[in-house]
């Protein structure tokens, strides 16, 4: 008798724990699904909800598996961008490819943001600077709401941001298989008159002044003033573009990011950008890598003022000076990135000889 009550109390110690174990997993499954169905969601300062991207679709499926099945139109745009990035290494592989094998160290201008799974290549006079402080919103989990908040200085800190370069080889290879890659492009010209005013007029830039200025009137510029040797102050553009077509500084040293070609930065025939933004679509291009990230809601590519921007006429007018040799030979140079980002010749360009595409 004694042991048939032992056993009875056994099995409903057995039969509580069963039950027990199985209504923990019902609550388990129904947690899971509601996290599914109703993402974490973070408050900021300014009442604006930041979805995380655990548990929600990523960048790449939100690109390649569109919900939808018909594509937008702005799909079909970024795919043709990409297939002329394809296309254009393909045909000229002997120049795109110099090297088979990237190292770390080509990838610092890459910038990582693990929540919502994106690369973003920064090139300096592309806008970067506002691309930068919106990654810091991205990435900062909560530590910054509004991008224009972020002084430009701060964003250029590279500690504030983590880079591709920073991680371990097996590292790099999962993120640029899994996250959603993208840069923005502008016109090769354009872009090089922008870093010229920007690093060369402005008298506060003087570390650019003493680095590259000096070095470039003690090249160039024959019967150089003593001041303008020890400041570097007052370099002119021919005096640049001379510089940068001179196979002495070619070989010396890489160009500093703000002239060096965007295919030089970002590696883009080694690596596979999923979206090519533009300079001149850059407000739509932007919102659309936003978007694709599932914050498009709350975040916005910043609206800026454009009165003090290079623009194509007055790309045109610090051209009327340059020969055509140098012209050439500067073409030459950026030659990659007109072709592989569909930027015709400019119709200023008064180039020797046919131009080979």
């Amino acid at each position: 008798m004694k042991s048939a009550l032992l056993e009875v109390m056994r099995m409903n110690r057995i039969c509580r724990m069963v039950l027990a174990t199985c209504l923990g997993s019902f609550i388990l499954v129904i947690f899971y699904f509601q996290s599914m169905l109703h993402p974490v969601m973070r408050r900021n300062p300014f009442g604006v909800d930041i979805c995380c991207r655990k548990g929600s679709r990523s960048p790449l499926q939100e690109l390649y598996n569109p919900i939808q099945l018909e594509l937008s139109n702005t799909a079909v745009l970024h795919q043709m961008r990409r297939d002329q990035v394809t296309d254009t290494c393909r045909a000229h592989s002997a120049l795109s490819r110099k090297r088979r094998v990237l190292t770390p160290n080509d990838l610092k201008h890459l910038v990582v943001d693990e929540d919502h799974e994106l690369i973003y290549c920064y090139v300096p006079k592309v806008a970067c600077t506002n691309w930068k402080r919106l990654m810091m919103v991205l990435t900062g989990r909560g530590k910054y709401s509004d991008p224009m908040e972020i002084p430009a200085s701060e964003a250029h800190v590279a500690a504030n941001l983590k880079t591709l370069n920073q991680y371990s080889i097996p590292e790099i290879n999962h993120r640029l298989k899994s996250y959603l890659k993208f840069l923005f492009v502008r016109e090769p010209f354009e872009r090089l008159v922008s870093a010229y005013r920007n690093k060369f007029t402005q008298k506060y830039n003087t570390s650019f002044h003493k680095r590259y200025g000096t070095k470039i009137i003690r090249r160039q510029r024959r019967n150089a003033t003593q001041e303008a040797l020890r400041r570097g102050h007052d370099v002119r553009f021919e005096e640049f573009v001379a510089y940068l077509i001179d196979p002495h500084t070619q070989r010396e040293e890489p160009f500093n990011e703000h002239w060096q070609t965007v295919h030089s930065l970002c590696h883009p025939c080694h690596i596979r950008y999923d979206l090519v933004g533009k300079y001149e679509t850059l407000e739509e291009d932007s919102n659309y890598v936003l978007q694709l990230a599932g914050v498009g809601g709350s975040l916005k590519f910043p609206t800026y003022a454009k009165s003090t921007r290079t623009t194509d006429e007055m790309t045109t007018e610090f051209f009327q000076n340059i020969s055509s040799e140098h012209q050439t030979q500067l073409y030459e140079v950026y030659k990659l990135d007109f072709l592989m980002f569909n930027y015709s010749v400019p119709s200023y360009l008064k180039l020797e000889g046919a131009v080979g595409v």
